[in-house]
């Protein structure tokens, strides 16, 4: 399968917000058929946008469901949850406990992973459409929190795993299987910082993790702010 990878650049960050709060609102509005799901991602980057999602009025489409990319496993009332980050959010669209799917980081580190793999799986037989997954990129090349060969060598036949995270802390990642089911993968990148694991990943460098996870994925987009766009693109 050819992958299709777009890059869309911004003027500045301010931007690039604007543009992705707008379009999780038109996904979060938008009316489906059947049951849809969006995969939110944490990090700084997406953060202003959620925000800006809470202030407004939006009417989700009935059966929307919502999970996370990966969850550093902290408890849920964190600071440095990707579901905290995402709180206030949740509760603006009204949305019911069991259309989302976030990690249960006050189970055990491995039950966590396997309560999270299995409703991916539910998520999968019940042939709900993931329709939009945000990912970022980090200035080391990973997404997700999937940071080594090793971890993508783990991550074959499963749709959730268990990750030990350069800063020493655990976290639960999603896996390219997963992402491959994705319709479509964006990415959001911000900072002069990100300019080098950028331009990896636009040349699909073996080196990129985050490139070799998206390698099933047939519709990856990038939104990118100048400051971490690589000179020529």
């Amino acid at each position: 399968m050819k992958m299709d990878l777009r890059l869309r650049r911004f003027a500045d960050r301010a931007a690039l917000n604007e543009a992705l709060t707008e379009r999780l609102a038109w996904e979060i509005e938008q009316p489906r058929r059947g049951s849809s799901a969006l995969m939110l991602a944490g990090g700084n980057t997406p953060l202003v946008s959620y925000h800006a999602l809470a202030g407004r009025r939006l009417t989700p489409s009935p059966k929307l469901e919502v999970l996370y990319s990966d969850e550093r496993y902290v408890p849920a009332t964190s600071d440095a949850s990707n579901f905290h980050g995402t709180r206030a959010l949740l509760e603006s669209l009204g949305l019911p406990p069991e259309r989302i799917l976030r990690v249960r980081t006050e189970l055990p580190l491995e039950r966590a992973v396997e309560d999270y793999e299995r409703r991916l799986r539910a998520l999968q037989r019940a042939e709900t459409r993931i329709t939009l997954g945000l990912l970022g990129l980090g200035a080391d090349g990973h997404t997700a929190s999937l940071f080594s060969d090793g971890d993508l060598k783990r991550s074959t036949g499963r749709l959730a795993i268990s990750v030990e995270r350069p800063d020493g802390r655990s976290a639960i990642s999603v896996t390219p299987e997963l992402l491959s089911q994705v319709a479509e993968v964006l990415f959001v990148v911000a900072g002069s910082d990100k300019r080098t694991a950028l331009k990896a990943l636009l040349d699909r460098k073996a080196e990129s993790i985050a490139a070799r996870a998206i390698g099933g994925c047939a519709n990856v987009e990038i939104w990118a702010d100048r400051d971490s766009c690589p000179a020529g693109t």
